[in-house]
């Protein structure tokens, strides 16, 4: 009896991690560029200038034009902390500084996934970041490396 109870038990302990893993989303945020942009690499590093407005112009001299999500849309939540290794609240901060001390601007919010990949294609040097690139002739994707 003791045997089988034990087995009982790690069967539902097996079966609640699979249905745990099984019922976790798994976001893989795609870093999206406007097609005139000439970079088809970007370090962690220069993703985060670039989000922190640090770096505002390409390596062409054309300029950056940022966009984000809301700031507790789900997506950039796995953006901030997995592309660009830093909580929201961070980028909050940063941008709020910016903002409020007259010493640049914060990125463009726009509401949706759809809205960000229609502000990209139609922005000259934009980028931003989806999970799903459905037609990806209107923008690139680019390659993220540490």
């Amino acid at each position: 009896m003791e045997k089988d109870s034990i087995i009982k038990k790690i069967y539902l302990l097996w079966l609640f991690i699979v249905l745990g893993i099984a019922s976790s989303t798994v976001y893989a945020v795609e870093v999206i560029m406007h097609p005139s942009v000439k970079e088809s690499v970007l370090t962690t590093s220069q993703l985060r200038r670039i989000y922190t407005m640090r770096q505002i112009h390409w390596a062409d001299g054309s300029r950056i034009t940022v966009y984000t999500l809301p700031r507790k849309h789900v997506l950039h939540l796995h953006f901030s902390k997995e592309r660009l290794q830093m909580f929201p609240y961070q980028l909050d901060r940063i941008w709020n500084k910016l903002t409020y001390s007259g010493l640049g601007v914060a990125p463009i919010t726009v509401n949706s996934p759809q809205e960000l990949i229609d502000a990209i294609k139609n922005t000259p040097g934009a980028i931003g970041y989806v999970d799903n690139v459905k037609d990806e002739e209107s923008v690139r994707v680019i390659t993220i490396t540490d």
